[in-house]
Protein backbone atom coordinates (compact mmCIF):
# COMPACT_ATOMS: atom_id res chain seq x y z
CA UNK A 1 0.00 0.00 0.00
CA UNK A 2 2.84 2.37 0.82
CA UNK A 3 4.50 1.67 -2.52
CA UNK A 4 1.24 2.27 -4.33
CA UNK A 5 0.83 5.60 -2.54
CA UNK A 6 4.38 6.65 -3.42
CA UNK A 7 3.79 5.70 -7.07
CA UNK A 8 0.56 7.67 -7.24
CA UNK A 9 2.22 10.67 -5.63
CA UNK A 10 5.20 10.64 -8.00
CA UNK A 11 3.23 9.97 -11.21
CA UNK A 12 -0.01 11.99 -11.02
CA UNK A 13 -0.24 12.43 -14.81
CA UNK A 14 0.00 8.70 -15.36
CA UNK A 15 -2.77 8.12 -12.84
CA UNK A 16 -4.96 10.69 -14.62
CA UNK A 17 -4.28 8.98 -17.95
CA UNK A 18 -5.34 5.62 -16.49
CA UNK A 19 -8.63 7.05 -15.23
CA UNK A 20 -9.18 8.81 -18.56
CA UNK A 21 -8.77 5.54 -20.47
CA UNK A 22 -11.12 3.80 -18.07
CA UNK A 23 -13.71 6.57 -18.42
CA UNK A 24 -13.47 6.54 -22.22
CA UNK A 25 -13.95 2.78 -22.17
CA UNK A 26 -17.18 3.16 -20.20
CA UNK A 27 -18.23 5.90 -22.61
CA UNK A 28 -17.77 3.73 -25.68
CA UNK A 29 -19.54 0.85 -23.96
CA UNK A 30 -22.49 3.14 -23.29
CA UNK A 31 -22.35 4.45 -26.84
CA UNK A 32 -22.50 0.93 -28.29
CA UNK A 33 -25.55 -0.06 -26.24
CA UNK A 34 -27.53 3.22 -26.17
CA UNK A 35 -30.48 3.63 -28.50
CA UNK A 36 -30.00 6.79 -30.51
CA UNK A 37 -29.91 8.04 -34.04
CA UNK A 38 -27.00 7.73 -36.40
CA UNK A 39 -26.05 11.42 -36.04
CA UNK A 40 -25.58 11.41 -32.24
CA UNK A 41 -23.71 8.12 -32.45
CA UNK A 42 -21.36 9.54 -35.08
CA UNK A 43 -20.39 12.63 -33.05
CA UNK A 44 -20.44 10.69 -29.77
CA UNK A 45 -16.99 9.16 -30.24
CA UNK A 46 -15.09 12.49 -30.62
CA UNK A 47 -16.97 13.99 -27.66
CA UNK A 48 -16.18 10.98 -25.48
CA UNK A 49 -12.50 11.15 -26.46
CA UNK A 50 -12.40 14.91 -25.76
CA UNK A 51 -13.91 14.42 -22.30
CA UNK A 52 -11.34 11.72 -21.63
CA UNK A 53 -8.62 14.18 -22.63
CA UNK A 54 -9.87 16.64 -20.00
CA UNK A 55 -9.16 14.01 -17.34
CA UNK A 56 -5.73 13.10 -18.71
CA UNK A 57 -4.55 16.72 -19.05
CA UNK A 58 -6.38 18.38 -16.16
CA UNK A 59 -3.22 19.00 -14.10
CA UNK A 60 -1.19 20.41 -17.00
CA UNK A 61 -3.78 22.85 -18.39
CA UNK A 62 -6.81 23.00 -16.09
CA UNK A 63 -8.29 26.20 -17.54
CA UNK A 64 -8.02 24.97 -21.13
CA UNK A 65 -9.55 21.64 -20.15
CA UNK A 66 -12.42 23.52 -18.50
CA UNK A 67 -13.11 25.30 -21.80
CA UNK A 68 -12.89 21.96 -23.62
CA UNK A 69 -15.40 20.38 -21.23
CA UNK A 70 -17.82 23.27 -21.77
CA UNK A 71 -17.51 22.91 -25.55
CA UNK A 72 -18.15 19.20 -25.22
CA UNK A 73 -21.28 19.90 -23.18
CA UNK A 74 -22.55 22.36 -25.76
CA UNK A 75 -21.81 19.87 -28.53
CA UNK A 76 -23.81 17.24 -26.66
CA UNK A 77 -26.83 19.51 -26.49
CA UNK A 78 -26.45 20.57 -30.12
CA UNK A 79 -26.22 16.95 -31.40
CA UNK A 80 -28.73 15.52 -28.92
CA UNK A 81 -26.10 13.24 -27.33
CA UNK A 82 -27.71 12.49 -23.97
CA UNK A 83 -25.79 12.52 -20.66
CA UNK A 84 -23.42 9.57 -20.41
CA UNK A 85 -20.68 8.24 -18.06
CA UNK A 86 -17.99 10.44 -19.58
CA UNK A 87 -19.85 13.53 -18.36
CA UNK A 88 -18.23 12.72 -15.01
CA UNK A 89 -15.18 14.53 -16.45
CA UNK A 90 -17.05 17.81 -16.05
CA UNK A 91 -17.35 17.18 -12.32
CA UNK A 92 -13.62 16.42 -12.07
CA UNK A 93 -12.54 19.49 -14.05
CA UNK A 94 -14.67 21.77 -11.85
CA UNK A 95 -12.83 20.40 -8.78
CA UNK A 96 -9.41 20.71 -10.48
CA UNK A 97 -9.92 24.33 -11.53
CA UNK A 98 -11.12 25.24 -8.03
CA UNK A 99 -7.93 23.73 -6.56
CA UNK A 100 -5.23 24.92 -8.95
CA UNK A 101 -6.39 27.86 -11.06
CA UNK A 102 -6.80 31.57 -10.47
CA UNK A 103 -9.78 33.02 -8.66
CA UNK A 104 -11.57 34.23 -11.86
CA UNK A 105 -11.21 30.79 -13.44
CA UNK A 106 -12.47 29.17 -10.24
CA UNK A 107 -15.56 31.38 -10.25
CA UNK A 108 -16.15 30.57 -13.91
CA UNK A 109 -16.05 26.86 -12.99
CA UNK A 110 -18.59 27.54 -10.23
CA UNK A 111 -20.88 29.21 -12.75
CA UNK A 112 -20.54 26.11 -14.93
CA UNK A 113 -21.44 23.96 -11.94
CA UNK A 114 -24.63 25.95 -11.38
CA UNK A 115 -25.55 26.06 -15.06
CA UNK A 116 -24.86 22.48 -16.20
CA UNK A 117 -27.90 20.80 -14.60
CA UNK A 118 -30.54 23.43 -15.62
CA UNK A 119 -29.30 23.43 -19.23
CA UNK A 120 -29.38 19.63 -19.37
CA UNK A 121 -32.91 19.59 -17.93
CA UNK A 122 -34.10 22.17 -20.46
CA UNK A 123 -32.54 20.18 -23.31
CA UNK A 124 -33.86 16.81 -22.16
CA UNK A 125 -36.99 17.48 -20.07
CA UNK A 126 -38.87 14.73 -18.26
CA UNK A 127 -42.19 15.10 -20.08
CA UNK A 128 -43.94 12.34 -18.12
CA UNK A 129 -43.40 14.11 -14.79
CA UNK A 130 -44.52 17.46 -13.40
CA UNK A 131 -42.40 20.60 -13.38
CA UNK A 132 -41.55 20.14 -9.74
CA UNK A 133 -39.89 16.84 -10.60
CA UNK A 134 -37.63 18.73 -13.00
CA UNK A 135 -36.76 21.21 -10.23
CA UNK A 136 -35.85 18.40 -7.85
CA UNK A 137 -33.77 16.78 -10.58
CA UNK A 138 -31.91 20.04 -11.21
CA UNK A 139 -31.17 20.42 -7.50
CA UNK A 140 -29.88 16.88 -7.08
CA UNK A 141 -27.73 17.07 -10.20
CA UNK A 142 -26.29 20.47 -9.21
CA UNK A 143 -25.30 19.38 -5.68
CA UNK A 144 -22.33 17.19 -6.77
CA UNK A 145 -20.96 19.98 -8.97
CA UNK A 146 -21.24 22.55 -6.16
CA UNK A 147 -19.71 20.17 -3.61
CA UNK A 148 -16.81 19.47 -5.99
CA UNK A 149 -16.14 23.18 -6.31
CA UNK A 150 -16.44 23.76 -2.53
CA UNK A 151 -14.03 20.89 -1.83
CA UNK A 152 -11.53 22.17 -4.37
CA UNK A 153 -11.74 25.74 -3.09
CA UNK A 154 -11.23 24.64 0.53
CA UNK A 155 -8.17 22.60 -0.46
CA UNK A 156 -6.85 25.60 -2.38
CA UNK A 157 -7.33 27.82 0.68
CA UNK A 158 -5.60 25.30 2.93
CA UNK A 159 -2.66 24.98 0.58
CA UNK A 160 -2.31 28.75 0.38
CA UNK A 161 -2.40 28.94 4.19
CA UNK A 162 0.31 26.28 4.52
CA UNK A 163 2.40 28.01 1.86
CA UNK A 164 2.07 31.27 3.78
CA UNK A 165 3.14 29.52 6.99
CA UNK A 166 6.16 28.02 5.26
CA UNK A 167 7.10 31.39 3.79
CA UNK A 168 6.73 33.03 7.19
CA UNK A 169 8.83 30.32 8.82
CA UNK A 170 11.53 30.77 6.17
CA UNK A 171 11.44 34.54 6.65
CA UNK A 172 11.67 34.20 10.43
CA UNK A 173 14.59 31.80 10.01
CA UNK A 174 16.39 34.34 7.84
CA UNK A 175 15.64 37.08 10.38
CA UNK A 176 16.99 34.89 13.18
CA UNK A 177 20.14 34.25 11.18
CA UNK A 178 20.54 37.99 10.55
CA UNK A 179 19.98 38.75 14.23
CA UNK A 180 22.50 36.07 15.16
CA UNK A 181 25.07 37.64 12.86
CA UNK A 182 24.41 41.07 14.37
CA UNK A 183 24.71 39.61 17.87
CA UNK A 184 27.97 37.90 16.95
CA UNK A 185 29.35 41.15 15.53
CA UNK A 186 28.29 43.04 18.66
CA UNK A 187 29.88 40.39 20.88
CA UNK A 188 33.11 40.55 18.92
CA UNK A 189 33.15 44.33 19.26
CA UNK A 190 32.56 43.98 23.00
CA UNK A 191 35.39 41.46 23.33
CA UNK A 192 37.66 43.74 21.31
CA UNK A 193 36.92 46.62 23.72
CA UNK A 194 37.52 44.38 26.72
CA UNK A 195 40.82 43.12 25.32
CA UNK A 196 41.88 46.68 24.54
CA UNK A 197 41.20 47.77 28.11
CA UNK A 198 42.93 44.73 29.62
CA UNK A 199 46.02 44.91 27.42
CA UNK A 200 46.39 48.71 27.43
CA UNK A 201 46.12 49.02 31.19
CA UNK A 202 48.03 45.99 32.43
CA UNK A 203 50.80 46.11 29.87
CA UNK A 204 51.40 49.80 30.53
CA UNK A 205 51.69 49.05 34.26
CA UNK A 206 54.15 46.26 33.54
CA UNK A 207 56.23 48.49 31.27
CA UNK A 208 56.42 51.26 33.87
CA UNK A 209 57.36 48.80 36.62
CA UNK A 210 59.95 47.12 34.40
CA UNK A 211 61.56 50.49 33.57
CA UNK A 212 61.62 51.37 37.26
CA UNK A 213 63.10 48.01 38.21
CA UNK A 214 65.82 48.37 35.60
CA UNK A 215 66.62 51.88 36.91
CA UNK A 216 67.04 50.80 40.57
CA UNK A 217 68.31 47.28 39.92
CA UNK A 218 71.77 47.88 41.39
CA UNK A 219 71.04 50.60 43.93
CA UNK A 220 67.81 49.28 45.53
CA UNK A 221 67.24 45.53 45.30
CA UNK A 222 64.16 45.80 47.57
CA UNK A 223 62.39 48.20 45.21
CA UNK A 224 63.38 45.97 42.32
CA UNK A 225 61.79 42.98 44.03
CA UNK A 226 58.58 44.93 44.66
CA UNK A 227 58.46 46.05 41.04
CA UNK A 228 58.91 42.48 39.84
CA UNK A 229 56.14 41.31 42.17
CA UNK A 230 53.87 44.02 40.74
CA UNK A 231 54.74 42.94 37.21
CA UNK A 232 54.01 39.31 38.09
CA UNK A 233 50.64 40.11 39.72
CA UNK A 234 49.61 42.41 36.91
CA UNK A 235 50.51 39.79 34.32
CA UNK A 236 48.51 37.11 36.12
CA UNK A 237 45.52 39.42 36.32
CA UNK A 238 45.80 40.24 32.62
CA UNK A 239 46.02 36.55 31.73
CA UNK A 240 42.99 35.73 33.87
CA UNK A 241 40.86 38.43 32.24
CA UNK A 242 42.03 37.49 28.76
CA UNK A 243 41.23 33.83 29.46
CA UNK A 244 37.72 34.83 30.48
CA UNK A 245 37.21 36.89 27.33
CA UNK A 246 38.66 34.32 24.97
CA UNK A 247 36.55 31.65 26.63
CA UNK A 248 33.50 33.28 25.05
CA UNK A 249 34.90 32.33 21.65
CA UNK A 250 35.36 28.68 22.54
CA UNK A 251 32.86 25.86 22.24
CA UNK A 252 32.64 25.09 25.93
CA UNK A 253 35.44 22.61 26.59
CA UNK A 254 34.99 20.61 29.81
CA UNK A 255 36.90 21.66 32.89
CA UNK A 256 37.29 25.31 31.90
CA UNK A 257 34.30 26.83 33.71
CA UNK A 258 36.24 27.48 36.89
CA UNK A 259 39.17 29.08 35.11
CA UNK A 260 37.34 32.32 34.29
CA UNK A 261 37.31 35.32 36.59
CA UNK A 262 34.21 37.47 37.17
CA UNK A 263 33.85 40.80 35.38
CA UNK A 264 35.26 43.77 37.28
CA UNK A 265 32.80 46.01 39.14
CA UNK A 266 32.75 49.36 40.96
CA UNK A 267 34.19 47.90 44.15
CA UNK A 268 37.35 46.94 42.28
CA UNK A 269 38.03 50.56 41.25
CA UNK A 270 39.75 51.00 44.61
CA UNK A 271 42.10 48.10 43.76
CA UNK A 272 42.64 49.61 40.31
CA UNK A 273 43.61 52.95 41.85
CA UNK A 274 46.03 51.24 44.24
CA UNK A 275 47.59 49.40 41.34
CA UNK A 276 48.05 52.64 39.42
CA UNK A 277 49.52 54.30 42.48
CA UNK A 278 51.97 51.43 42.77
CA UNK A 279 53.01 52.11 39.18
CA UNK A 280 54.02 55.65 40.14
CA UNK A 281 50.95 57.73 39.30
CA UNK A 282 49.49 59.63 42.28
CA UNK A 283 45.70 59.35 42.22
CA UNK A 284 43.18 61.03 44.53
CA UNK A 285 40.14 58.75 44.79
CA UNK A 286 36.85 59.74 46.47
CA UNK A 287 33.36 58.27 46.61
CA UNK A 288 30.43 60.65 47.13
CA UNK A 289 27.02 59.36 48.16
CA UNK A 290 25.88 55.99 49.45
CA UNK A 291 27.31 53.04 47.53
CA UNK A 292 24.70 50.46 46.52
CA UNK A 293 24.23 47.55 44.18
CA UNK A 294 24.26 48.52 40.50
CA UNK A 295 23.39 46.75 37.28
CA UNK A 296 26.33 44.64 36.11
CA UNK A 297 26.56 46.53 32.82
CA UNK A 298 26.84 49.88 34.62
CA UNK A 299 29.49 48.55 37.00
CA UNK A 300 31.61 47.13 34.19
CA UNK A 301 31.28 50.36 32.19
CA UNK A 302 32.32 52.49 35.18
CA UNK A 303 35.34 50.30 35.86
CA UNK A 304 36.50 50.32 32.24
CA UNK A 305 36.14 54.09 31.90
CA UNK A 306 38.29 54.71 34.98
CA UNK A 307 40.79 52.10 33.82
CA UNK A 308 41.04 53.61 30.34
CA UNK A 309 41.31 57.16 31.62
CA UNK A 310 44.10 56.36 34.13
CA UNK A 311 45.95 54.32 31.52
CA UNK A 312 45.85 57.27 29.13
CA UNK A 313 47.01 59.64 31.84
CA UNK A 314 49.97 57.42 32.64
CA UNK A 315 50.90 56.98 28.98
CA UNK A 316 50.33 60.51 27.69
CA UNK A 317 50.17 62.84 30.67
CA UNK A 318 53.86 63.66 30.70
CA UNK A 319 56.20 63.88 33.70
CA UNK A 320 54.98 64.60 37.25
CA UNK A 321 51.35 64.13 36.27
CA UNK A 322 48.69 63.56 38.92
CA UNK A 323 45.07 62.42 38.59
CA UNK A 324 41.85 62.40 40.55
CA UNK A 325 38.85 60.06 40.37
CA UNK A 326 35.39 60.99 41.71
CA UNK A 327 32.60 58.45 41.95
CA UNK A 328 29.24 60.04 42.76
CA UNK A 329 26.04 58.13 43.53
CA UNK A 330 22.91 60.06 42.56
CA UNK A 331 19.34 58.92 43.05
CA UNK A 332 18.96 58.02 39.40
CA UNK A 333 22.51 57.78 38.14
CA UNK A 334 26.20 57.17 38.74
CA UNK A 335 28.60 60.02 37.99
CA UNK A 336 32.24 59.56 37.03
CA UNK A 337 34.83 62.32 36.91
CA UNK A 338 38.45 61.56 36.03
CA UNK A 339 40.85 64.51 35.74
CA UNK A 340 44.58 64.96 35.41
CA UNK A 341 46.99 67.87 35.24
CA UNK A 342 49.10 66.51 32.40
CA UNK A 343 50.64 68.72 29.77
CA UNK A 344 50.91 68.81 26.02
CA UNK A 345 51.06 65.29 24.63
CA UNK A 346 47.79 64.09 26.11
CA UNK A 347 45.77 67.01 24.66
CA UNK A 348 47.06 66.42 21.15
CA UNK A 349 46.53 62.70 21.52
CA UNK A 350 42.88 63.06 22.48
CA UNK A 351 42.23 65.61 19.79
CA UNK A 352 43.41 62.92 17.33
CA UNK A 353 40.66 60.72 18.71
CA UNK A 354 42.35 57.81 20.46
CA UNK A 355 43.71 56.79 23.79
CA UNK A 356 46.03 54.26 22.34
CA UNK A 357 47.35 56.29 19.44
CA UNK A 358 45.08 54.50 16.98
CA UNK A 359 41.82 56.35 17.47
CA UNK A 360 39.96 53.80 19.62
CA UNK A 361 40.19 55.16 23.18
CA UNK A 362 37.38 57.68 23.30
CA UNK A 363 35.42 55.71 20.71
CA UNK A 364 35.42 52.68 22.99
CA UNK A 365 34.36 54.82 25.97
CA UNK A 366 31.48 56.37 24.06
CA UNK A 367 30.31 52.95 22.87
CA UNK A 368 30.33 51.58 26.41
CA UNK A 369 28.45 54.56 27.79
CA UNK A 370 25.97 54.46 24.92
CA UNK A 371 25.22 50.79 25.57
CA UNK A 372 23.89 51.63 29.05
CA UNK A 373 22.10 54.80 27.89
CA UNK A 374 24.52 57.27 29.50
CA UNK A 375 26.38 60.38 28.39
CA UNK A 376 30.11 61.09 28.10
CA UNK A 377 31.95 64.40 27.98
CA UNK A 378 35.70 64.41 27.35
CA UNK A 379 38.06 67.29 26.62
CA UNK A 380 40.96 69.44 27.80
CA UNK A 381 40.74 71.22 31.14
CA UNK A 382 41.23 74.97 31.41
CA UNK A 383 44.84 75.52 32.35
CA UNK A 384 46.04 72.13 31.19
CA UNK A 385 45.28 68.51 31.67
CA UNK A 386 42.27 66.50 30.61
CA UNK A 387 38.84 65.73 31.99
CA UNK A 388 36.51 62.78 31.38
CA UNK A 389 33.00 63.07 32.78
CA UNK A 390 30.33 60.38 32.44
CA UNK A 391 26.81 59.95 33.75
CA UNK A 392 25.44 56.43 33.79
CA UNK A 393 21.69 56.04 34.44
CA UNK A 394 20.67 53.54 37.11
CA UNK A 395 17.78 51.16 37.02
CA UNK A 396 16.50 49.61 40.23
CA UNK A 397 17.87 46.12 40.79
CA UNK A 398 15.03 43.76 41.74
Amino acid sequence: MQRLYEFLRRHPTGVDTFWAILLVGFGFLWLSEASMGRGPRTVGAPIILALGATIALRRRAPEKMLVLAILCGLAQMATNLKPNPTDFAMLVIVYTVAVTSSRPASRFALAMAFGAAPLATLRWPHSQQGWWEDVVSVVFVSIPFVLAWVLGDSIRTRRAYYAQLEERAARLEKEREAQSKVAVAAERARIARELHDVVAHNVSVMVVQADGAAYVLDSSPEQTRQALETISGTGRQALAEMRRLLGVLRTGEPGEENEYVPQPDVEQIDELVEQVRGAGLPVDFKVVGSPRQLPSGVELTAYRIVQEALTNTRKHGGPDVGASVRLTYFDDGLGLLVEDDGRGAQREMYQDGGADGSGHGLIGMRERVGMVGGTLDAGPRPGGGFRISALLPLKPVR
